[in-house]
């Protein structure tokens, strides 16, 4: 009988990588374990996330309203209530009178609070687009009506020019700069002066407000009261 041969017996897994290792080469194995390292470390590289901008580690100014209370134990809440405006409307209107009125009122505002204008009425000699302040007085004249001095018609060519007399005695400085003549200077000037003296008994009393002389009081004397 023709003998069997004996199976050769399988090799270890350090036997195979041994021999694989001598097949391959030491050196080029070394050289292909770099190259690795080097793709794997580039790829990391690209998709790694960028770090923050510098102008994104700079601190972030913050704006803090305080409110100033009457005692130093409380404190008052920001007020939010729209400002209240009273104005006397009067002339071409349905129905003259004083009117409260709220928020960022105009001349147009005004006048259909009074009802509107009458089928007489020429309003559109009035800058219906004019802001009215506290306490002025719009008058809405008649077609072919001579407006008295007084009353300050605002129309397009003289926009900017005060709805009514102006009180010096409250009128803020923006609002003293309506005037003719009466630059930032002079109405700070004129709030000055009240401050430090006392409220203006009359219009003739400007004359010690310093930057007022004869000429330029004789220009406001109608467009301002006290």
């Amino acid at each position: 009988m023709e003998s069997l041969s004996r199976p050769v017996p399988p090799r270890s897994v350090a036997e195979r990588a041994r021999a694989w290792v001598e097949w391959f080469g030491v050196a080029r194995l070394v050289a292909a374990s770099v190259a690795t390292i080097i793709v794997c470390a580039g790829a990391v590289w690209l998709v790694r996330t960028p770090p923050p901008a510098t102008e994104a580690l700079l601190p972030r100014a913050t704006t803090t309203t305080t409110i100033a209370a009457d005692t130093a134990s409380s404190s008052a809440p920001l007020s939010t209530a729209p400002v209240v405006v009273q104005v006397h409307v009067a002339g071409a209107v349905v129905e003259p009178g004083v009117y409260e009125l709220t928020g960022d009122v105009r001349v147009r505002d005004a006048i259909l609070a009074a009802g509107g204008p009458t089928e007489t009425a020429d309003w559109n000699v009035l800058n219906l687009a004019a802001v009215v302040g506290d306490g002025v007085k719009v008058y809405v004249p008649n077609v072919g009506e001579e407006v008295p001095p007084s009353l300050t018609v605002v129309s397009p060519s003289t926009s900017g020019q005060p709805v009514g007399p102006i009180d010096v005695n409250v009128a803020t400085a923006v609002e003293l700069e309506a005037l003719p003549g009466v630059g930032p200077a002079t109405a700070n000037a004129i709030v000055t002066e009240r401050d430090r003296n006392g409220p203006f008994v009359s219009v003739d009393d400007l004359d010690r407000v310093p930057g007022i002389g004869p000429a330029k009081l004789d220009g406001l004397r109608d467009l301002v009261t006290t």
